[in-house]
């Protein structure tokens, strides 16, 4: 005879779980507000510079570089994910996931040269690199 379980006995688990995470989060905050210190400053209100009285203004132009070098970067540590995940599997992919693996960092290693070769690594304004002196032999 099967007795079948009924969909609330599956979840009480997880109604335990969330409770126990509530009542943990609870303390915490409730501990902290207890045993904390309170100390009133007159920039302590003051949004940015924690704490500290800003000076300047909050909207910063950065320079394009600035996006250009994180884009770089999540392009190219996309790379070590799918490196990782060929290396893990590397007895099972043989030698064809080898050659594959293979052409992927040379697709990679083609396209940081081709990104240095047209400048995009280069941080230099144009008034920097018009005034620079040209080495030559």
């Amino acid at each position: 005879m099967n007795a079948e379980v009924s969909p609330a006995a599956n979840l009480l688990p997880l109604i335990i779980y969330f409770g126990a995470i509530l009542l943990i989060t609870a303390a915490m905050l409730g501990g902290a507000y207890l045993l904390g210190q309170r100390h009133r400053a007159q920039a302590a209100d003051e949004p940015f510079e924690s704490g500290i009285v800003p000076t300047g203004d909050v909207h910063i132009r950065f320079s394009v570089h600035f996006f250009l070098m994180a884009i770089f970067f999540v392009i190219f540590d996309m790379e070590t994910v799918f490196l990782f995940a060929w290396s893990v599997a590397v007895k099972q992919a043989g030698w064809m996931g080898f050659f594959e693996a293979s052409m992927f960092i040379g697709i990679l290693i083609a396209t940081l040269i081709y990104l240095a070769a047209i400048g995009a690594l280069d941080w230099r304004t144009r008034r920097q690199r018009r005034d620079a002196p040209v080495n030559r032999p």
